[in-house]
């Protein structure tokens, strides 16, 4: 779930890492911490919830209104739009809470702690999904069509498979917080956290904070880092007439690998750093404790900016999706716009299943 804000307890970005300050020898006031997230978590909810309505909005419309879904990755695409709008609808519950406390019982509390920490995780593996059909449909398009195993499992036959992993997936990390999530009475204030049994409190919260940065970080990144790298060995053998527009490719996908480490690698080191201190405990002192907790509210607030620019990476730097972009604002009277004519030279990355050449895709990276 997103931070909570008491200074009896560690903040907890989204798995719930509070844990009773009895570990130690005197009780650490985190009341600036709490004013500090009072001001900074609402504006920054509230940015990325109108950023990433609008942008995700905007992608299913054209998947609703014209462009149906063709490919796997326009598959992929539209489902990383539903869990990002899932996840935004969550913010101003934690926006909310961030100002004045939970006060909306334990029964929503639950709900919005699971669909956070669900939705967070199901972007992050749909991000990988479209990394590989983007890699496979390269192999394809270069006529390697026998690529063993991988590429008849990964094909439009077996999509909703795979869609469904993603979501079952992600559905299993965020099934603890809809367990154990509930509302605590805390410095005058309630909040909604996980409370695990005192038993298996540590090894637990420990093994979900290792459990989510291994799937909702390391193997995205790894599946992207290696698709994104054969994609672009591959491009570096377009013909030398081609040679701007193969630049122009690369410097998408560098755009995308880029922004993904620049948003989520800060939060997960610090999510694997609170899983080493529950079993190791390196924090003890409270100045520590409230620049971690002070860190942990600005580094979920830069992961969560991926739902914003999700879009933007994946769709609108697409030739071919902007044009049914334009088509879908017209159906809803909006003004005329200047569409331009003949071949789009803009040199697409979907590398969709059903494509013949590199500038014939319905979808760019």
């Amino acid at each position: 779930m997103a931070v909570s804000h008491d200074e009896d307890y560690y903040y907890h970005e989204n798995i719930s890492l509070n844990y009773s300050y009895e570990d130690y020898p005197a009780l650490c006031e985190k009341g600036d911490i709490r004013s500090f997230a009072a001001y900074f978590l609402p504006i920054m909810y509230s940015l990325c919830l109108v950023a990433g309505l609008t942008g995700n909005v905007l992608v299913l419309a054209v998947y609703a209104y014209h462009k149906r879904l063709k490919t796997m990755t326009d598959t992929f695409l539209s489902h990383l739009a539903v869990a990002d709008l899932l996840l935004l609808f969550t913010l101003p519950f934690w926006a909310a809470d961030a100002a004045r406390g939970w006060e909306l019982g334990d029964t929503v509390c639950k709900i919005v702690s699971a669909c956070y920490t669900l939705n967070f995780n199901c972007c992050m593996l749909l991000m990988a999904c479209i990394s590989l059909d983007r890699y496979l449909a390269v192999l394809r398009l270069q006529g390697e069509a026998e690529r063993g195993r991988l590429q008849r499992l990964f094909n439009r036959r077996h999509c909703w498979k795979w869609c469904l992993a993603v979501w079952g997936t992600a559905s299993l990390l965020g099934l603890p917080d809809l367990i154990f999530s509930e509302v605590l009475w805390t410095s005058h204030r309630n909040v909604c956290v996980a409370i695990y049994p005192s038993s298996m409190a540590r090894s637990a919260k420990g093994i979900l904070e290792v459990a989510e940065v291994l799937l909702g970080f390391l193997l995205p990144l790894l599946v992207m880092v290696i698709c994104y790298w054969s994609v672009g060995r591959a491009l570096k053998s377009l013909s030398i007439e081609s040679r701007g527009k193969k630049w122009r490719a690369l410097r998408v996908l560098l755009i995308v690998v880029g922004v993904f480490v620049i948003t989520q690698l800060p939060y997960n080191v610090l999510k694997l750093h609170r899983a080493m201190d529950l079993v190791y405990i390196f924090v003890t002192h409270c100045g520590t404790s409230k620049v971690l907790d002070q860190a942990a509210q600005v580094t979920e607030s830069l992961a969560l900016i991926h739902c914003c620019i999700n879009p933007i990476l994946y769709a609108f730097m697409g030739s071919s999706f902007r044009q049914h972009m334009v088509k879908v604002a017209k159906n809803f009277g909006e003004k005329r716009r200047r569409r331009p004519q003949g071949r789009d030279e803009e040199l697409d990355m979907s590398f969709n299943s059903h494509s013949v050449t590199l500038e014939t895709n319905s979808f760019s990276v």
